[in-house]
């Protein structure tokens, strides 16, 4: 009898999913924001996307042996509470709180799981039920599937789990072995978010705008140490200024932010607006380099002798997004691989969970290749969508789809990819994608503010070949799922323009075609046109929306922008003043 596992993330308040494993293959991954169209889904339950991972995997709720979720209680034993108490002295109650009633949250969020639980129809009482604590869920998304051998370091950096913001370790033998953890309040990924918040944008969700607009600052101009003690093997975050709580936190129209009023004192006030302009591009590129010095002390410290020995790094948490940071690590002479888990941030860790409890019961998961794990929809229903949509669209069956599109890019036109199986993860991989040809002057800037009503100066990033990888960038790492930075070349700065960053780098997907040939189909057909098998790839979403999951979603954000065409499967839907041919 084959084992089935459920996982199920959400514990902290943000970015639900599910994951479904039957044995070792993971048959169905998804976000819960992409089917209420809620960006980040706060404060809700993976319903949805549960009952989207039962329906693909074709299994009744019945049917489930397993259910696993990223938290768990953590004993009044653990160093994690009493650390908690002490560093927040300042504010008693929650203090005390720790060491009383320490695993309130874990109650809280177990009675809501088997509320979910019932409304799928899975009776808890016959279920086995494995909560696995949050970073070590992590730690075994980034380890169990990277299809690495042999002992690996792990990594893991994120805000915080129970009480864990920081982990390090390494596997062997298919079990993980912790080395040292650090504690709430002493978070590199809060003292991040806390610079984001201040920096104007959403913490848990802007993180990676502070570090697209860091390339256009000066890290030299603002010194940032003092929010920060790290020597390599200590961690402490100033809680004067940062990772604040209670009444020592920041507050704007009745808002409270993750840093105190002395930030401000200091800094200046908080950013607004959308511009990129000083100070505020310093301070990004600040921290920025703060994070990155300090992740790469602590690696050093705690992982250095496995890393010399192996080579072999597997790293997650929300931390592990951060692609600069990522560069700089494959730049180390001990790092020969380095898998990044693609879903690194908390939606990931219902994988993690999942794969857990399935090592736990003596069954490896496959190592994790793409991550088009979300539904798919037929010719026929993308056909039948347009046929209901108010907007009576104009839309014809194309044959040979990717050639068609290839034509319109090159051409000059963005066009919107609704394509097979929605990714699992934040990153658009060719499934539900914007794409636009990287060698047509403006077609960024085009993209940016007609359609994505986004930031100026926020980067795009290229899909390609796999081959074209090793004659585009400067080092030669594989890169299927845009989680690495690379230098690019001179001659290609010139041939692709529209996807290099300020800093003479790009955020790549080397594609092989084996995980989706129609979008390397596409690719080779740009290639011939142009001379370049490389496409500008974003997100099929508007600015604050999740990325689309179905057809309806897709024709919403279409009509809701200045896209000329869309090509859900066969059907090519088009605008007043777009022809078919383009």
């Amino acid at each position: 009898m084959a084992t089935i596992v459920l996982g199920l993330s959400g514990a902290l308040g943000h970015d639900p999913s599910a994951a479904l494993y039957i044995d070792g293959h993971l048959v169905a991954a998804a976000e819960e924001e992409r089917f209420i169209r809620d960006k980040h889904a706060k404060n809700r339950m993976p319903l949805e996307a549960a009952r989207f991972c039962l329906r693909q995997a074709g299994i009744a709720p019945g049917d489930v042996d397993v259910v696993a979720v990223p938290f768990a209680p953590i004993p009044l034993s653990s160093p994690a509470r009493w650390h908690f108490a002490r560093r927040y002295w300042y504010a008693p109650d929650r203090a005390l709180d720790a060491l009383v009633n320490g695993n309130r949250r874990y109650r809280r969020y177990r009675k809501r799981i088997f509320e979910l639980l019932r409304t799928l129809g899975i009776d808890p009482a016959r279920i086995e039920f494995e909560p696995v604590e949050h970073h070590l869920a992590h730690a075994s998304s980034a380890y169990h599937l990277s299809g690495f051998t042999g002992k690996t370091a792990i990594l893991g950096v994120d805000g915080k789990g129970e009480y864990a913001t920081t982990f390090f370790g390494y596997g062997e033998n298919g079990r993980i072995h912790k080395i040292k953890e650090f504690y709430d309040p002493d978070s590199l990924g809060g003292l991040y978010g806390a610079l984001t918040e201040y920096l104007g944008f959403e913490m848990l969700d802007g993180e990676y705008k502070v570090m697209g607009m860091a390339p256009y600052g000066d890290p030299t101009r603002h010194d940032l140490a003092r929010l920060l003690h790290c020597d390599g093997k200590e961690l402490r975050v100033n809680t004067r200024y940062v990772n604040t709580v209670g009444l020592r936190r920041y507050k704007e129209n009745g808002q409270g932010f993750y840093f105190s009023p002395r930030l401000i004192e200091w800094l200046g006030p908080r950013r607004h607006g959308d511009s990129a302009d000083q100070p505020y591009i310093d301070y990004a590129a600040a921290i920025q380099a703060l994070y990155e010095d300090a992740v790469l002390k602590l690696m050093d410290h705690y992982l250095g002798d496995i890393l010399r020995e192996t080579g072999r790094l597997a790293f997650a948490g929300g931390g592990a997004l951060n692609v600069k940071l990522n560069q700089k690590i494959i730049a180390r002479p001990e790092v020969r691989e380095l898998f990044v888990q693609p879903a690194s941030g908390d939606a990931g860790t219902a994988v993690g969970a999942a794969s857990h409890a399935l090592v736990k019961r003596g069954i490896q998961p496959e190592p994790m290749e793409h991550v088009f794990l979300g539904p798919s929809f037929t010719t026929a229903e993308c056909l039948a969508a347009c046929a209901r949509h108010p907007g009576q669209p104009v839309h014809q069956v194309i044959d040979r789809m990717p050639e068609h599109v290839a034509r319109l890019l090159a051409k000059g036109h963005p066009v919107a990819w609704f394509q097979g199986r929605m990714e699992f993860g934040p990153r658009a991989l060719g499934g539900r994608s914007i794409l636009g040809c990287p060698s047509v002057a403006g077609v960024a800037d085009r993209i940016n503010e007609q359609i994505k009503f986004r930031e100026r100066w926020r980067p795009f990033c290229p899909s390609m070949l796999d081959r074209v990888a090793p004659q585009m960038f400067k080092v030669n790492h594989p890169a299927p799922f845009m989680t690495f930075t690379f230098a690019v070349n001179e001659e290609w700065k010139t041939r692709v323009p529209e996807v290099v960053h300020a800093d003479g780098t790009a955020r790549a997907q080397a594609l092989e075609r084996r995980h989706n040939p129609r979008y390397y189909a596409l690719m080779e057909e740009l290639e011939r046109l142009t001379g370049n098998g490389v496409v500008l790839n974003t997100s099929l979403n508007r600015r604050g929306e999740p990325m689309v999951c179905s057809p309806e979603d897709a024709l919403a954000m279409f009509f809701g922008s200045d896209l000329q065409y869309l090509a859900m499967e066969d059907v090519l839907v088009t605008k007043p003043g777009g022809a078919p041919d383009g």
